[in-house]
């Protein structure tokens, strides 16, 4: 816990406390990289896999690391040392059936290489297994238009403005919505100066001085296909440069804003902003395993003290009161700062204070954030699940065509567990600390309402866990109630289970 210290986790230690936190976080972060690769090569390996299609074949698996199936479009990376324009390599099912794919390759250090964008579908807390083999003739990178930028696909319409680089126009297809009233992903910049606690406070006057808009340096698209569409834009503001990338996928109804900085301000807060044609009296904030609502229209000086509000994955802006109910969510990775009106949601991206660090925040950033319009409420709309898709993205491992262990086991394709209820979120799946042969499964209510849990229904028979007997247990993992068969999991609540015999 030392580095989880309140002045280290916002920034507000002096240098040399970064220098150590900093060097910690990358030991914990590349061990916890190395600990799960060894875990999905171990399972790659036992999986008994057909004949494959080509000599030269690898074997693609895809993990999903939470509690519900998700489609969505995978990226695929591959060396090739033939034509630098084409891609010579396929997805196919493990039928040997080829999956519509679209590539982009590029040419560094002399070598070709490509990135194969394909839809896939993978289970619950499981997997599934792609091949990828070469093609016989080239895969062309597609002819990309000289005018006009959109992105667009079977659910919404995004068009960006070629002066600014700013959302022009943000249409929900589904819902023939138009969503936008003024740009979206404004970068707006304020001075941010004169308060003694530099680093912990940001000015509460700071929308008064307002500083130049950012200025387009450049706007061209990267891929434009079936499979994915993606427009790179690069503004800059004072000596910063902002480079982003809006992403939009086949079937999806987010719009991603994958973004990197260089980041040299310093007294300088900046902001995303999205104006909406939304009339929202309450935003709705994600908190630890649950969400938390405040109002739009501040009144109390309470209220009107929370001009600057945190958020962990989402923040939601819907207008529940008329009966053509509908919202809009903001998703992020790593961004937790925003403010709200009626008809606007603004993320606090970067400020960049000077004392006690000097230097904090400079340099290297990145993060994505993602604009997810839908229907009535954050609820229906399963926001939850979508801030999670954004943090935990399905997990790619190319591994050798021939299984790595004598008579591999596994399927090509597997769901492990699968909580069943919509408004269920896993937060653990363990071995217990007392017994190696139970497990400890916790996980948390996200919509306020109550749900059921058979779990007989739960397991998949690889984990031999159907019959196994289910007991409430507390977070040291002790017994609190007798077993069950069924659960009744409460409104928010955070409920632990162990499992086995």
């Amino acid at each position: 816990m030392l580095n989880q210290f309140h002045d280290i986790l916002p920034g507000t230690s002096i240098p040399q406390v970064f220098v150590d936190a900093n060097r910690d976080w990358q030991a914990a972060l590349d061990t916890g990289w190395n600990v799960r690769q060894q875990a999905m090569q171990g399972l790659v390996a036992n999986v008994a896999r057909p004949a494959p299609p080509h000599p030269q074949a690898k074997l693609v698996t895809v993990f999903n690391p939470l509690n519900w199936a998700r489609s969505e479009v995978v990226i695929v990376s591959a060396e090739q040392t033939q034509d630098e324009k084409a891609c010579f390599w396929q997805i196919r099912d493990l039928e040997g059936r080829e999956i519509p794919s679209q590539p982009h390759c590029w040419r560094e250090g002399g070598k070709t290489y490509c990135q194969i964008f394909f839809q896939a579908n993978i289970p619950a807390v499981g997997y599934r297994c792609f091949w990828l083999t070469p093609r016989s003739a080239g895969n062309p990178v597609p002819t990309v238009p000289q005018s006009g930028f959109t992105l667009e696909n079977d659910r919404i319409r995004a068009t960006i403005d070629p002066a600014t680089g700013n959302l022009a126009t943000l249409f929900d297809k589904v819902h023939k919505r138009d969503l936008l009233s003024r740009a979206g992903n404004q970068l707006q910049a304020f001075q941010d100066k004169g308060q003694y606690w530099d680093a912990w406070n940001i000015d509460p006057k700071y929308a008064q001085y307002p500083l130049p808009a950012a200025q387009l340096v450049q706007i061209f698209y990267e891929d434009r296909g079936t499979i994915t569409t993606r427009i790179r834009i690069v503004r800059r503001i004072g000596q910063s440069t902002f480079n982003q990338v809006y992403a939009l996928d086949q079937g999806s109804a987010v719009l991603k804003i994958e973004t990197q900085v260089n980041w040299q301000e310093r007294h300088v807060l900046v902001k995303a902003a999205f104006s909406f044609n939304i009339n929202a009296s309450e935003a709705t904030y994600e908190i630890p395993c649950g969400a938390i609502q405040r109002t739009t229209r501040p009144q109390t000086a309470a209220e009107k003290a929370k001009w600057e509000v945190p958020a962990l994955r989402w923040a939601d802006l819907s207008d529940t009161a008329s009966g053509n109910s509908y919202g809009v969510s903001i998703l992020s990775d790593c961004k937790h700062g925003y403010d709200a009106k009626p008809d606007q949601l603004r993320l606090t991206l970067l400020r960049g204070s000077a004392w006690p660090d000097p230097n904090s925040d400079r340099g290297q950033h990145q993060f994505t954030y993602a604009v997810y319009p839908h229907d009535r409420d954050w609820k229906t709309a399963q926001t939850a699940r979508r801030g999670y898709e954004l943090n935990q993205p399905l997990r790619v491992v190319i591994s050798p065509a021939a299984p790595s262990v004598p008579n591999p086991a596994l399927p090509t394709s597997a769901e492990f567990l699968n909580l069943q209820a919509n408004n269920l979120i896993l937060t653990a799946f363990k071995p217990s600390e007392a017994n190696p042969n139970q497990w400890v499964l916790r996980c948390y209510e996200a919509h306020g309402a109550s749900a059921n849990l058979d779990w007989q229904k739960c397991f998949n028979s690889l984990l031999r866990l159907n019959s196994a007997q289910v007991q409430p247990v507390n977070l040291l993992e002790q017994a609190t109630a007798a077993p069950e068969t069924r659960s009744m999991i409460g409104a928010w609540s955070i409920t632990s289970f162990v499992v086995g015999k």
